[in-house]
């Protein structure tokens, strides 16, 4: 059994419109936009709402309550499932092909922990305050999206880890890495860039004109 867990109780605070999963990109939110692109490859999908708030009509999904931090709310979707495989994805990256997910679910049957990302194809540099101070060799530099796959127990041992230890990770790879245990990387798409600020959201009210006319 598969499912997917999208971590969905953030304030939306740099976006400045309220819990960033509601924003609507071209009359979908956010958050109906990557529950439409999971729903048809796993049996079940789950969200953390932010506390108090109601989930809109008409989503194929069951919702729990999140927690204050993105950590505490995949770990309150772990419990709240007891699929095989699971898959975390946040809900300000809508635009996620149905190929990256296929790919993905087939390199987690085979390590048990998988997450999707890019080779960074940027110049990178370090800076001290606001001058450049060096060049960062981008030679086998991946940038992290989602989603990411990992077998069930393997996320809750890590997670169960991570809390008794007190750590916080920006992501859940993060923290199975942190076990010691492999993390295949999946080749992503630069479509599944998350929204953030409203440049983000300018960018993806241009896209969806022409996501949405593809998948007419």
């Amino acid at each position: 059994m598969r499912a997917a867990l999208i971590p969905a109780a953030g304030s939306g605070t740099r976006l400045g419109q309220g819990p960033k999963a509601f924003v609507e990109v071209a009359g979908v939110s956010l958050l109906a936009r990557s529950v439409a692109a999971l729903a048809p490859l796993v049996d079940e999908v789950l969200v953390a709402l932010p506390a108090g708030m109601d989930l809109p009509p008409g989503l194929p999904v069951r919702a729990v309550e999140g927690g204050a931090t993105r950590q505490e709310s995949v770990a309150r979707l772990l419990a709240a499932t007891r699929a095989d495989v699971v898959l975390v994805h946040d809900a300000a990256r809508p635009f996620l092909p149905g190929g990256v997910v296929r790919a993905l679910l087939a390199a987690v049957a085979e390590t048990g922990a998988a997450t999707v990302a890019l080779p960074v194809a940027d110049t990178l540099v370090r800076g001290e305050g606001d001058l450049w101070a060096g060049g960062v060799p981008r030679e086998g530099l991946w940038a992290v999206q989602t989603p990411q796959a990992f077998r069930r127990e393997l996320l809750w041992r890590a997670h169960a880890a991570a809390q008794a230890e007190g750590v916080s990770a920006t992501d859940d790879a993060g923290l199975v890495a942190r076990l010691g245990v492999p993390v295949r990387l999946v080749p992503g798409d630069a479509r599944l860039f998350k929204v953030t600020t409203p440049g983000d959201l300018a960018l993806a009210g241009a896209l969806a004109r022409v996501w949405d006319a593809e998948a007419r």
